[in-house]
C-alpha cells in the first residue's frame, strides 16, 4: 500500500462536548473507559495495513499528541508512520479555516510522498472500516472522488451532507446540513449520508485543493465546496459502507457520531448490551490504544457494605470501596470510595 497516504483531520475543539473538551481536543476524548476517540479511525486504517498516516491536529492538542506519542509510535519502521502535523500557519498568519484548508495548508506533504491516492477521514466517529474495501472500490469504478455512505432515519439526515447516486453508486446530488433532506428513492423514512470520509486520486486533490484556496467565496470545505463542484462532472462515486465486512463482527452497520453529550453517552451505553454491535474484544480486528502501567483494578468490602458491580465495563488502576455499581463505565484510574467519586489519570 505504499502509493496510499492517509490524513486523519484531528483539530476539533468539540465545544458541544463541554466539559469533556475543557483542557482536550475532541478528537482525545475518552471512550469506552480506556480508549479516545481517535482510536477507532487510526485502527481502521492500521487493521488495514494502511501504515502511512498523517494526523493533522489544530485545538489543545497536547493530549492527544501525549496519546499519540505513546501509544501510536511506529518509528523506525521502513515507510510506515503516524505523524502528527500540528497548525503551522504555513499559508499565512491563520489557523485552519476548513476541513479542505487543513489539508491544503498541509499539501506539501502530500506531493512530498508522491502517492496515487490520499484517504482522508475524520476522527470523531465509533465505527469499524475494512478501508481497504474502500479503496479497491475507489480503483474499480475509475473514480476521481470517493465518499463514504450510510443510510440514517430521514429526522436525523439534517446534521449530515445528504447524497442523491444513481444505480451505478454515481453521486448525482449533494446537499451539505440540509433543513429537508431528501430521502432514499422509495424509502421516504430514510436519507443516504456522507460519514466524512473521502478518498481522492492524489493528483485531482492537490490540484482541487489549489483552486479552492484562491476562490475568495469558497469556506474552504469538503461539504460545503469540494464535494458540489467536483461531483456534477462525472466522476465521484459513493461506497455503501453497509457493504464493508469486518472479519469475526456481526452483520450490522455500527457507525455512531459523538458529537454531543447526549450522544456520546449513548454510544458508550451501546457497549453495555448482552449483545453489543460494536465489539472490543474481537481478535480478528484488535482495537490498539496507549493503557498506562496501572495496577489491576481492585474491589475492597467495608464493614457491612460489599461491592456490588452489573453490566458495568471497569478499566485498570480503578478502586472500588463498599460501592453498587450498575451499568456504567469506570475510565482508567478513578478511585470509588463510600460513594466518593476521584480524578482518573487520563490527561
Amino acid at each position: 500500500m505504499a502509493g496510499v497516504l492517509s490524513m486523519i483531520l484531528a483539530g476539533g475543539e468539540g465545544s458541544r462536548l463541554r466539559p469533556l473538551t475543557e483542557g482536550r481536543s475532541k478528537p482525545a476524548v475518552p471512550f469506552g473507559g480506556s480508549y479516545r476517540l481517535i482510536d477507532f479511525a487510526l485502527n481502521n486504517f492500521v487493521n488495514a495495513d494502511l501504515m502511512r498516516i498523517y494526523v493533522l491536529t489544530q485545538f489543545k492538542s497536547q493530549s492527544l499528541y501525549v496519546h499519540l506519542k505513546k501509544g501510536w509510535n511506529v518509528s523506525g519502521i521502513t515507510d510506515r508512520f503516524i505523524d502528527v502535523i500540528p497548525a503551522q500557519m504555513r499559508d499565512g498568519r491563520r489557523w485552519y479555516e476548513g476541513t479542505a484548508d487543513a489539508i491544503y495548508q498541509n499539501v506539501r506533504f502530500i506531493e512530498l510522498a508522491s502517492p496515487d491516492y490520499v484517504c482522508i477521514f475524520g476522527s470523531d466517529h465509533i465505527y469499524k472500516m475494512d478501508v481497504r474495501q474502500m479503496l479497491d472500490f475507489h480503483k474499480q469504478t475509475e473514480a476521481h472522488l470517493t465518499v463514504s455512505a450510510l443510510r440514517m432515519p430521514i429526522e436525523e439526515a439534517s446534521q449530515f451532507g445528504v447524497i442523491e447516486v444513481d444505480r451505478d453508486g454515481r453521486m448525482i446530488g449533494f446537499e451539505e446540513k440540509p433543513d429537508k433532506p431528501k430521502p432514499i428513492p422509495g424509502e421516504p423514512e430514510w436519507a443516504l449520508i456522507s460519514m466524512g470520509n473521502y478518498i481522492f486520486d492524489a493528483d485531482v486533490l492537490c490540484d482541487e485543493l489549489k483552486k479552492d484556496a484562491v476562490n475568495e467565496y469558497s469556506s474552504h470545505d469538503f461539504g460545503k465546496d469540494i464535494i458540489p463542484k467536483l461531483f456534477p462532472e462525472g466522476h465521484v462515486y459513493v461506497y455503501d459502507f453497509s457493504t464493508n465486512i469486518i472479519k469475526g463482527e456481526r452483520q450490522a452497520t455500527y457507525w455512531r457520531d459523538v458529537g454531543t453529550i447526549d450522544s456520546y453517552w449513548a454510544a458508550n451505553m451501546d457497549l453495555l448490551s448482552n449483545e453489543p454491535l460494536f465489539s472490543l474484544y474481537n481478535r480478528s480486528w484488535p482495537l490498539h490504544t496507549y493503557y498506562p502501567p496501572l495496577p489491576p483494578a481492585t474491589f475492597v468490602d467495608a464493614d457491612e457494605r460489599r461491592v456490588k458491580i452489573t453490566d458495568s465495563l471497569v478499566s485498570g488502576g480503578a478502586t472500588f470501596k463498599a460501592r453498587r455499581f450498575l451499568n456504567q463505565f469506570l475510565a482508567i484510574g478513578v478511585i470509588l470510595q463510600l460513594g466518593r467519586i476521584s480524578v482518573n489519570l487520563l490527561f
